[in-house]
């Protein structure tokens, strides 16, 4: 009967890795060659790609290194050498992006079967499945996958960390507080939030301090040990916090003023972070993954109080911290998504537990087994969150509406031609990857107007001729109706707009008017001559949101990306263009 039970756990565990790999491969290739994803175009590819020239100082310590490094590994030993790396994010950028996709992939699909482990430690293997299966189909952690970026890479040693903790509570030894130093110097090493997970190795140590005396003097080696391990760990993987310690210091307090400032994030909801961060887990997790997971937060402390203090404080003091700060994003959650999937499965199962002895009777006239009460269980938990990601693996796997508004571009618009294009991504629309025009000045398809250069006066007038560069976050402040009259004047005949640029505008009208008049004149004034939408027939538009019109998370979606419009004026010089 043991034998059977453990093969069937290991065939369900199995199942779950399986499953949660190709969750996160599905539709691996999205978007390219063009990276849409402006963190994934600037950050970690490019920086490792950069370092086979420039030197292995990243320059730049806004984003920890770790996951830059391992990927200037991965294409150092994938391209052979950095001439033809450079070659290949120039000419063929898709083996390039899918390469530190993949390897996302695999990292986060490692941080589950940690999960199941540390699940397995602290309770039981059910606990354990239950939670690997969570975090391997919840949203979050799936979409992110598909993308080169440190959010899901921080899950495998930050799951590490928490697998060496639990080791700490349970049995204290030498390795445990190494693997937990490990495991939080890596996941600090790879996303700076990844600290958090300091606090249950600490709340480990304390029960192991407090409840045993006798061995007092192996915790305080064994934290001595963990804190060496972290600080070597995190300088391997980031030797550059040290060497150029000015550098890293300044950009980390930079990062946090930016992180801290609500100002310059136009469309923005204003409803404060913690209330954002509790509905994210909702679609992020799941609401009943969400809900189990409170409950967890209030019975985990009467199963074992220890479990309690290890379990309870980060994910509360981490919504805390993050909600306090001006700006926030779901992805940012998921430093606390092992913790949250290992309560939401220990309180199921702790459910589960409870209906049984209730309904024992039914339990032993065969009518209802245990076991079919926790797969119910387990496919209630997971359901949300199976749907919706698989949704997003189906539209991941199509064309990308500002791909189908490029391929139309090229096959309309004749090169050399003068366009304006809105920085709805990357500047990629007028890039011919790996091909030199020589229509253009700079060797692009077209001669791309630079959207990010306007000076508006108070009146929304033009004054003079654009010129100021301003961030992309300004982009919305710098537009007027008077700049129509200017395209034309100039000869820019083809304006290219995105619903992630126009939908801040209509979500916040009253700071930008100008913005929303210029949109009312250009739909009044110009032709539309194509337009593609994101949404199933008869769906949408969804309202603008820094995180559903990003990762097309509600259903109305069929494809990635925003709403296109392409215009052509005819006023001015265009009336003969």
């Amino acid at each position: 009967m043991h034998a059977a039970r453990s093969r069937r756990g290991w065939l369900a565990l199995a199942a779950i890795l399986v499953g949660a790999l190709a969750l996160r491969l599905w539709g691996i290739a999205q978007g390219l060659p063009y990276a849409y994803n402006s963190d994934e175009n600037a950050h970690f590819a490019p920086k490792a790609i950069a370092m086979f020239s420039g030197g292995l100082n990243p320059g730049y310590f806004a984003n920890p290194p770790a996951f830059t490094y391992l990927l200037h590994v991965l294409y150092a030993a994938w391209f052979g050498g950095g001439a033809a790396a450079r070659h290949a994010l120039v000419a063929h950028p898709t083996e390039v992006f899918v390469l530190g996709r993949v390897a996302a992939a695999l990292l986060g699909t490692l941080a589950v079967w940690l999960l199941y482990l540390v699940g397995t430690r602290l309770f039981t293997r059910a606990v354990g499945l239950l939670a690997a299966a969570l975090e391997a189909v919840a949203f979050l952690p799936v979409f992110y996958a598909h993308l080169a970026l440190n959010d899901v890479p921080t899950l495998a040693p930050l799951t590490l960390a928490l697998l060496g903790a639990a080791g700490v509570l349970r049995k204290g030894r030498r390795r445990d507080y190494l693997m937990a130093g490990i495991g939080l110097g890596l996941g600090c090493a790879t996303k700076y939030t990844a600290g958090i997970v300091v606090l249950p190795m600490l709340a480990a140590a304390a029960c192991q301090y407090l409840d045993a005396p006798q061995v007092r003097a192996r915790v305080a080696v064994g934290m001595a040990l963990a804190g060496a391990a972290a600080l070597a760990s995190f300088l391997i993987a980031n030797p550059y916090a040290l060497l150029d310690f000015n550098a890293f210091h300044a950009e980390l307090n930079h990062q946090s003023q930016l992180s801290g400032e609500a100002q310059g994030k136009l469309g923005a909801g204003h409803e404060g972070g913690v209330r954002y961060y509790l509905w994210s887990l909702t679609w992020g997790l799941g609401w009943l993954p969400a809900l189990a997971a409170l409950g967890g937060t209030v019975t985990v402390w009467r199963k074992e109080e220890r479990l309690g203090w290890l379990l309870v404080p980060a994910p509360l003091l981490f919504l805390a911290f993050m909600g306090l700060q001006g700006r926030y994003f779901g992805r940012w959650l998921l430093p606390i998504f092992p913790i949250v999937c290992l309560l939401a499965a220990f309180f199921t199962l702790q459910a589960v537990e409870a209906l049984a002895v209730r309904s024992k009777g039914w339990v032993l006239r065969g009518r209802v087994s245990r076991t079919a009460m926790i797969a119910v269980a387990a496919v209630a938990l997971c359901a949300q969150a199976l749907v919706y990601t698989v949704h997003s693996d189906l539209l991941l796997s199509r064309a990308d509406t500002r791909t189908l508004t490029r391929e139309w571009m090229v096959m309309h618009i004749p090169a050399g031609t003068k366009i304006v294009a809105e920085p709805v991504s990357p500047d990629v629309w007028a890039s011919d990857i790996g091909h030199f025009n020589y229509a253009t000045p700079e060797g692009a398809r077209w001669i791309k107007y630079s959207s990010l250069r306007s000076v508006i006066a108070a009146n929304g007038a033009l004054v003079g001729e654009p010129g100021r560069r301003v961030g992309i976050e300004d982009y919305e402040r710098t537009l007027s109706p008077a700049l129509i009259g200017w395209y034309e004047r100039q000869g820019y005949c083809w304006v290219i707009t995105g619903s992630t640029q126009s939908g801040r505008a209509q979500a916040e009208p009253g700071a930008v008017p100008n913005a929303v008049a210029y949109y009312r004149a250009l739909a009044q004034q110009a032709q539309v001559v194509y337009r593609v939408s994101p949404y199933s027939p008869g769906e949408g538009p969804v309202a603008f949101n820094f995180d559903w019109s990003f990762d097309y998370y509600p259903l109305a979606y069929h494809r990635p990306g925003p709403e296109m419009i392409v215009y052509r004026l005819h006023g001015g010089s265009c009336q003969s263009a």
